[in-house]
């Protein structure tokens, strides 16, 4: 396979428990500043207390709108800061595609609807009206007069890592001339009841890799890439760059990773050789890292195997599981750190766990590396992996 050619990132988005743009949240990292708390924008009901990451509403109050869902909110917020840190300006946009991943954004927040009918009463279509106005894609496409191809992408928790990927495709394959890719989600109580029944989420701050881990932590946020063509990259004007990507489906589970990690191992072997580069060019590895028992072990086994001696971040412990936002805000940070030629501590790990064989860094670390792997895995056996450059300006 001939390599692909690299497609700029000229700007990036991102607001998360961590920060309200992508220069707080790397703050927040490196200062290894961070930690869940009980919900706030529903009730708990479930019999044991599980903290989340929220995003405060002061963050994103400017861009809420009545007829709109969260997901949708936090989007414009995160879609906003990339186009301003491209230099984008007003007007139509030819073509130019979206593509953006989500789980809860896709999802028909009914509950409300639910308990009313279920108490007898009449539920009125408000909830309906919200979620047709909400698609991701869509709505962007709409707010920004865009006139290239719409799409928006729920391979559950890689649909970030997947849209961002299509829409390097899209450029290369000259379908776009640009492409505003990334990935949404909300909390919701749909979602947080759902992993609690699942038994996967930690009544305690989540722990990646660790020992002594106990399961997840949901989040929320919202990442965006602007993605361009090589005249920006030619003129020194890409803060990154996409080099690859690799999906496999290993249709082992429902929920569940392969425990050889089969469709994972494919990914990132597709994945490096779509970016040209051997095992030993990459310079860390961003892991997906949810910090339940089964995903840090295959996911740390196979790393162990495929890129021993590679160093290894999980910042989960800084967000909490944003489901389909997940691959693009973890994007934003690779690209993040590759700028600022450092590696956060990695929150919530003290103690590596011998059956896994993988630790990310404990401690803020320094890395001269130009290249880096973000993996993403997700329910029902879907698996990304993704490879990104250092730009030549900073993306925040």
């Amino acid at each position: 396979m001939i390599p692909a050619a690299p497609v700029a990132v000229t700007g990036v988005g991102c607001v998360c428990a961590a920060g309200q743009n992508l220069t707080a949240c790397l703050d927040s990292l490196f200062a290894g500043r961070g930690g869940p708390a009980p919900p706030t924008r529903f009730v708990c009901r479930q019999p044991q207390l599980l903290p989340v990451f929220e995003v405060p509403g002061a963050w994103i109050e400017p861009y809420a709108e009545p007829g709109l869902t969260a997901s949708a909110t936090l989007l414009l917020r995160a879609a906003d800061e990339a186009l301003h840190r491209a230099g984008w300006k007003p007007g139509a946009r030819g073509r130019v595609g979206v593509v953006i991943g989500t789980s809860v954004g896709a999802s028909l927040d009914f509950l409300d609807c639910y308990r009313r009918w279920r108490s007898g009463g009449e539920p009125d279509l408000a909830a309906i009206r919200r979620y047709a106005r909400s698609n991701p894609a869509l709505l962007l496409a709409r707010r920004l007069d865009l006139g290239g191809p719409a799409l928006t992408l729920t391979n559950a928790c890689s649909s970030g890592t997947d849209a961002i990927g299509l829409g390097a495709a899209w450029v290369r394959q000259g379908l776009c001339d640009a492409v505003l890719a990334g990935g949404a989600d909300a909390l919701s109580e749909i979602s947080y009841n759902g992993f609690a029944r699942l038994m996967v989420a930690s009544p305690e701050p989540c722990r990646p890799f660790d020992l002594h881990r106990a399961g997840l932590n949901l989040g929320e946020g919202a990442a965006v890439l602007v993605l361009e063509g090589n005249g920006k990259a030619r003129r020194g004007q890409a803060c990154g760059y996409v080099l690859g990507y690799g999906a496999c489906g290993d249709a082992h589970h429902l929920t569940a990773p392969h425990p050889e990690a089969r469709g994972l191992r494919r990914a990132l072997e597709d994945c490096l050789v779509h970016s040209g580069m051997a095992a030993g060019e990459v310079g860390f590895i961003n892991v997906h890292g949810t910090a339940t028992a089964s995903n840090d072990a295959v996911e740390g086994r196979l790393l162990a195997e495929m890129l021993p001696g590679v160093p290894v971040s999980a910042t989960k412990g800084f967000t909490g599981h944003t489901l389909g936002a997940a691959g693009a805000v973890e994007a934003a940070f690779v690209l993040g750190c590759l700028g600022r030629s450092e590696l956060p501590p990695s929150l919530g790990f003290s103690q590596a766990d011998p059956a896994v064989g993988t630790a990310p860094v404990a401690q803020r670390t320094g890395t001269d590396a130009r290249t880096a792997i973000s993996l993403s895995l997700a329910f029902g056996g879907l698996n990304a992996a993704l490879a990104l450059g250092r730009g030549e300006v900073p993306c925040a």
